[in-house]
């Protein structure tokens, strides 16, 4: 960084870092105690945020596409020279392993700062034919104005960029308003984007106490200077963000959560399968919402599988580290009720284990979770049904196809799944029935890259980010016709 990290991490707001009335303390899973303090915004400094982005946003929007894409590109170099520091932040805040940040999460960000930058010089309108004689017409793309992000705490970097740079991208100026559990993530976001140029008030940071999020929140959808909302987060949240966006009538962006379905065919490739499987379930301790929850095998092959997996989880595992660490207590303990109730209605372990853990919070060793897998689950329990969000996934068995489709689609969400079969027709002919977002034949159903649209159907949400789509998110169309 080319400044120390605070004691207490800042708001930014028009280009100037700030302390607040007050703070908040962010707990490390690893230790489960306090790395370090952040301040918490009232709805005024909110408020302040959101008016500094609207007196940025004309001389942004009228700046010309070139400049904005060389800072854009410029913020991805600056990136990549703290590569690593950005990857410790995330490890301290969330507990993630190095692999999923340093060599998954903040790579992929700048991947895609970099990708929306080369695509901001290819923004244009079109020049239709109208009907009448003597008439001629022009269609503008034209930025929105004040974009507020609402975004998580898994993959920081990642959802900062989709947010922020797409919208700065369009020509928008926006408001992050960070997750109480990665506030320095964004800070550092914040920072590369400021010391690659970017003008004050284009970018503005807010983070806040949970118990102050509602208002702090809504304060911001309610100022008439934000024109968009995108939100990235649960589905119970979601709701709640959307309500509040259609009481304002402001369009939202909204990618939610997931409860992702791997079917098994009877001609997979067992290896490839196994290999996808388990990295789509447990990769950042299954804290993803691309996870895959739910396994669906073929039942001709079931036994098979199911060893194969088992055995590879135990291949895996290291008794000498320390397991996966969740991102809270209150996490821990939500999977655990779910898994309890699973087994007390008759699903059982296979794989993994689960204990009584009534001292997590006052654990010094973190809050940690080994991988668990569930065998002989039913369709109308909690498990199958609810996000687990955890290094837990489940196992059901099927006879045909259409049957699995069935299964797959019975889910109230729609993100992303996978399907594992030697027959591409075959595996083409499913994801058209499968009702996702995404579908991805032969690999595992967390995939996310630049040139992909991403997000999803049903509970999992609306709208799209990244690639062409997501610019065009951020993006209004205006027709003007003249006499000539």
């Amino acid at each position: 960084m080319t400044t120390p990290t605070p004691s207490v991490i800042p708001l930014v707001i028009n280009g100037r870092e700030e302390l607040a009335s007050s703070v908040f303390d962010v707990i490390s899973p690893y230790t489960n105690k306090a790395c370090w303090a952040a301040a918490s915004a009232s709805p005024q400094d909110a408020i302040r945020a959101v008016e500094a982005a609207q007196a940025a946003f004309p001389a942004w929007s009228q700046t010309k596409p070139t400049v904005r894409r060389d800072i854009l590109l410029k913020a991805a170099d600056i990136l990549e020279t703290r590569l690593e520091k950005c990857a410790e932040f995330m490890r301290t805040e969330m507990g993630a392993d190095a692999g999923a940040s340093q060599f998954f999460v903040v790579p992929l960000a700048i991947r895609m700062l970099r990708e929306v930058a080369s695509r901001i010089t290819s923004i244009c309108g079109s020049v239709p034919v109208v009907e009448a004689e003597g008439q001629s017409a022009i269609i503008y793309k034209e930025p929105m104005g004040v974009i507020l992000g609402i975004v998580p705490w898994n993959a920081p970097y990642v959802f900062g960029v989709r947010s922020a740079a797409c919208a700065l991208a369009a020509g928008n100026t926006t408001i992050l308003k960070s997750s109480e559990l990665t506030p320095c993530c964004y800070w550092a976001l914040t920072r590369a984007f400021h010391d690659a140029g970017l003008p004050d008030g284009c970018l503005n940071l807010v983070s806040c106490r949970p118990q102050d999020a509602a208002e702090v929140v809504n304060a911001m959808i309610e100022h008439p200077a934000v024109m968009k909302i995108n939100f990235t987060g649960s589905t119970a949240v979601g709701r709640k963000i959307a309500r509040a966006c259609g009481q304002n009538l402001k369009p939202c962006l909204m990618e939610l959560g997931g409860k992702n379905s791997s079917i098994v065919c009877a001609d997979a490739d067992i290896e490839t399968a196994v290999k996808s499987v388990i990295a789509g379930a447990y990769l950042n301790s299954g804290q993803i919402c691309m996870a895959t929850d739910r396994i669906l095998v073929h039942s001709s092959i079931a036994p098979t599988f199911v060893e194969a997996l088992k055995n590879a989880l135990q291949s895996m595992s290291d008794p000498s580290s320390e397991p996966p660490t969740l991102v809270n207590v209150a996490s821990k303990a939500r999977v655990q009720r779910l898994i309890g109730s699973a087994l007390e209605a008759g699903a059982h372990i296979i794989y993994g284990s689960v204990t009584a853990d009534s001292d997590a919070a006052n654990s010094d060793s973190g809050v940690r979770m080994p991988p668990v897998l569930l065998g002989g689950v039913k369709e109308d329990m909690a498990v199958w049904q609810d996000e687990a969000f955890a290094s837990l996934a489940a196992c059901m068995t099927f006879d045909t196809e259409e049957e699995a489709v069935r299964i797959a689609n019975s889910s109230g969400y729609g993100l992303s799944a996978a399907v594992f079969t030697q027959d591409l027709r075959k595996g083409l002919a499913m994801a058209r029935k499968i009702q996702s977002g995404a579908v991805h034949i032969n690999s595992m159903t967390i995939h996310d890259e630049p040139v992909l649209p991403h997000g999803g159907v049903k509970n999992s949400g609306w709208g799209r980010f990244n690639a062409s789509q997501g610019l065009e998110e951020f993006l209004v169309t205006k027709s003007v016709t003249w006499m000539d």
